[in-house]
């Protein structure tokens, strides 16, 4: 038996279709490539770590940050981990999701 893996592209595109059949808007900042390489253009300190999609619901006010993993991909960056710590200290639920977690996910954004 053979067992797709899916890419994080492919993951993000089926996470963003479920959100927004459930009414969520989201924003994801994609890298562009330069001479120099991929580089996502941000300011800040919370920048080399934002996740990758910010969620937000107006009917019901809820909010959700997510950084998206593959299945074998490492876990997140310590820059990564201080940001979605900020955010939720900050009130905004912070999650890690990977496609093994589809369960968690659909009861999330529910």
């Amino acid at each position: 038996m053979t067992v797709l893996t899916l890419s994080e592209v492919d993951f993000l595109a089926q996470v963003t279709e479920y959100a927004t059949l459930r009414g969520w808007l989201f924003v994801h900042f994609r890298p562009a490539q330069t001479l120099k390489g991929w580089r996502t253009p941000v300011q800040g300190p919370l920048g080399k770590g934002w996740p990758d999609l910010l969620l937000i619901r107006p009917k019901d006010g809820r909010r959700l940050a997510v950084e998206l993993k593959r299945d074998k991909a490492p876990d997140p960056t310590v820059e990564q981990w201080a940001c979605l710590d900020a955010l939720a200290q900050c009130g905004i639920p912070a999650f890690v999701w990977r496609p093994r977690d589809w369960p968690e996910i659909e009861e999330t954004l529910r």
